[in-house]
């Protein structure tokens, strides 16, 4: 597979902060080339440094790999029009809940990578869980991890672990949030962490990985952003989401576990697959 053309569809918040970083890598001596396209035409109005696609047929065209950073209610639309483009020979998604059997059975035999990155990720402070879809090989992951260890960390895990990802690590930075506002101590609170992450379903090692990566990836992006813990708590707990599931637990009284146990079922129960 060529590695050397990245197009990301979706320029948002997560879709421009991996275009940014992307861009930067090289791939056997030469810098991969990054094209973007979003249907908002704005958003990517005066960006420098990326092609620019005119829609998703272009940048399909043009792109060996083809990450979709598009919100989970805009997919079909995007998945409808790349059917009809041709397919890259890799497809990697960052969309909540959208499971790479979903994607398989619309679009065929591809390969498909699926990603959870974390808001940490756009500083580069990031945790990123990465499982492979029917069709991906080795290489794929390969290649998919060293996209993503330029947002930070990557775990690489089953499919059936990623709403447990997102429990930890895609919530986790409102936690995190929640407890310092609270005054908690942090030694404290990382073993708490820890011990519910373990039994969420992780062995003490990538337990330790996406918990430690979450607390220093928040506390890094408080800083460099100046944003308020109420703020990032606002940024990453969407409405009828996983964290707001979880918060809505911390804020009656309930543990950590059972909070994050309230993430990852309202993950499942968003998954499309």
């Amino acid at each position: 597979m060529k590695k050397l053309t990245v197009g990301i569809i979706g320029y948002g918040n997560m879709g421009s902060a991996m275009a940014e970083r992307m861009r930067k890598i090289r791939y056997k001596f030469k810098k991969i080339r990054v094209s973007v396209y979003d249907k908002d035409s704005r958003k990517t109005c005066g960006v420098k440094n990326v092609d620019i696609a005119k829609d998703v047929k272009d940048l399909v065209q043009r792109a060996d790999t083809v990450i979709l950073a598009v919100k989970p209610q805009d997919f079909d639309a995007v998945l409808t029009e790349m059917k009809a483009a041709g397919l890259p020979n890799l497809i990697i998604s960052i969309a909540a809940g959208i499971t790479t059997a979903y994607i398989e059975r619309i679009l065929g035999n591809v390969r498909v990578i699926r990603a959870m990155p974390n808001l940490p990720a756009k500083i580069g402070k990031g945790i990123t869980g990465l499982c492979a879809g029917r069709f991906a090989d080795k290489g794929d992951l390969d290649w998919s991890k060293r996209l993503f260890c330029e947002l930070g960390r990557v775990l690489i895990v089953e499919e059936e672990k990623i709403n447990a990802v997102t429990a930890i690590s895609g919530s986790g930075p409102a936690y995190i949030c929640h407890f310092l506002q609270k005054g908690s101590g942090k030694r404290n609170f990382l073993m708490e962490f820890r011990n519910a992450a373990e039994r969420i379903g992780f062995n003490r090692k990538d337990a330790a990985l996406l918990v430690n990566a979450t607390f220093s990836g928040t506390e890094a992006f408080l800083k460099k952003t100046h944003t308020s813990q109420v703020d990032l708590i606002k940024q990453v707990a969407s409405k009828g989401g996983t964290t707001e599931a979880a918060l809505t637990v911390l804020q009656s009284g309930g543990s950590l576990e059972e909070a994050m146990y309230a993430a990852k079922k309202r993950a499942e129960g968003l998954s499309k697959g």
